[in-house]
C-alpha cells in the first residue's frame, strides 16, 4: 500500500514547525528507515501515518485515504504502529490476550485470528509465554509482546520507532527477523532509528531528515555513504563504511559480509 506525502508542513500548539514542506512517496513493500538528530521531525512525521498528527498543511494519503479523513482507529487497520517504549502500549493481563486484541478488534474472524496470532508469537519466540502476565517480563520481552501485538493486526504497512533501544543482541536478531518475515510477505516496514548498523543491515532505502526537512533520500548505500552531508544532522555511517573508506575499497560497503567480499577482491 502506498503511502504519498505532498508538501506536509505541521507546526504544534507551541508553534514549533516540526516539518517544513516535505514530499515524498513509499512505495508498496519498501523498507525504510528514517534517520536524523533528535528533534530533525522523524517522530512527528511518522506520526502522521496513522493519523496520531494530522497536518497544519499539505496532505498524506495511505493507500486511497487521506488521513485528515480517518479516524486513528480506522488507519489501525492500515497502519501498525510499535512504539519505542512497550510499555504505552500493553495493558492485557496476559501475552495471549494482548497479541489477540489488535486482530479481534479488526473484527477478524476467529479462524483469521488464530492464525495471525500463531504467526505473531512464533516469530517473536513467544510461544511458550502466551499465559504469563506481560509486566513480569523482562522490558526485552516486553517489547516483543508489543510486536507481535501489532504484526498479529497483519497491517499493509508496519512502524518500528527506535526498535532496538535497550534490546539485547538476542533481541535485536529477533527484530531483524521479524523484519525479514514481513519483507516476504510484501509488507511496507518503515522504522526510525539511531542505530546506523541495524539501519544498514535491514534496510533498502534511508531518509535523513534536519529540522523537519529531507537532507538526503535513496538507496541505503547511497545515502549512508555521505559521511560530510549526514554529518548536518549528526548522523555517522555504518562503522564498516567508514573504515572501507580509510582502506580505500574501490566501492561504499555497509554491511559485514560486503566488507568481506570486498576485502577479499582487493
Amino acid at each position: 500500500m502506498k503511502i504519498e506525502i505532498n508538501n506536509l508542513h505541521f507546526t504544534y500548539p507551541t508553534g514549533l514547525e516540526a516539518i517544513q514542506g516535505i514530499s515524498l512517496n513509499i512505495d508498496s513493500g519498501e523498507q525504510v528507515a528514517i534517520v536524523g538528530q533528535n528533534g530533525a521531525g522523524k517522530t512527528t512525521l511518522v506520526r502522521h501515518f496513522n493519523g496520531l498528527l494530522k497536518p497544519t498543511s499539505g496532505s498524506i494519503s495511505i493507500g486511497d485515504w487521506d488521513t485528515k479523513k480517518y479516524s486513528v482507529a480506522k488507519l489501525a487497520s492500515r497502519v501498525g504502529y510499535v512504539f519505542q517504549n512497550p510499555d504505552d502500549q500493553l495493558f492485557s493481563k496476559s501475552v495471549l490476550a494482548e497479541v489477540e486484541y489488535g486482530p479481534k478488534n479488526l473484527g477478524y474472524a476467529k479462524e483469521k485470528t488464530n492464525k495471525l496470532v500463531t504467526r505473531a508469537l512464533a516469530w517473536t519466540e513467544l510461544t511458550e509465554k502466551t499465559e504469563t502476565n506481560p509486566y513480569d517480563l523482562s522490558p526485552t520481552w516486553r517489547k516483543m509482546v508489543a510486536l507481535a501485538s501489532i504484526i498479529a493486526m497483519d497491517t499493509p504497512i508496519v512502524i518500528f520507532d527506535e526498535p532496538t533501544t535497550g534490546q539485547d543482541f538476542a533481541n535485536v536478531s529477533r527484530i531483524a527477523h521479524v523484519i525479514a518475515e514481513l519483507k516476504k510477505e510484501g509488507k511496507t516496514v518503515i522504522t526510525i532509528t539511531h542505530d546506523i548498523d541495524f539501519c544498514a543491515e535491514n534496510f533498502e532505502r534511508v531518509i535523513a531528515l534536519s529540522n523537519g526537512q529531507i537532507l538526503l533520500d535513496g538507496k541505503s548505500h547511497e545515502v549512508l555513504g555521505q559521511e560530510e552531508v549526514l554529518s548536518q544532522t549528526y548522523v555517522d555511517p555504518p562503522q564498516l563504511t567508514r573504515l572501507g573508506k580509510l582502506l580505500k575499497l574501490k566501492e561504499t560497503v555497509i554491511t559485514q559480509t560486503e566488507f568481506l567480499q570486498q576485502i577479499a577482491r582487493d
